[in-house]
């Protein structure tokens, strides 16, 4: 079975100032503070997560 494809997000911006939903966004990431990274599997609902808050978050594949 091939292995899944993850993304690596990294949290570059504060959460400060910006919608409720966004800190939600970013908490169901496993982000909430400057410099936290997160391996995540690449599919649709992680992606919606990450458009949210592309802003906020760099996003590398690997």
């Amino acid at each position: 079975m091939a292995e899944a494809k993850t993304l690596h997000v990294k949290q570059v911006r504060s959460a400060n100032g910006t919608p409720e939903t966004q800190r939600r966004t970013l908490r169901a990431l496993g982000l909430g503070r400057i410099g936290k990274e997160r391996d995540l599997v690449d599919n649709e609902s992680v992606r919606g997560q990450i458009f949210k808050v592309k802003h906020l978050v760099e996003v590398t594949e690997r």
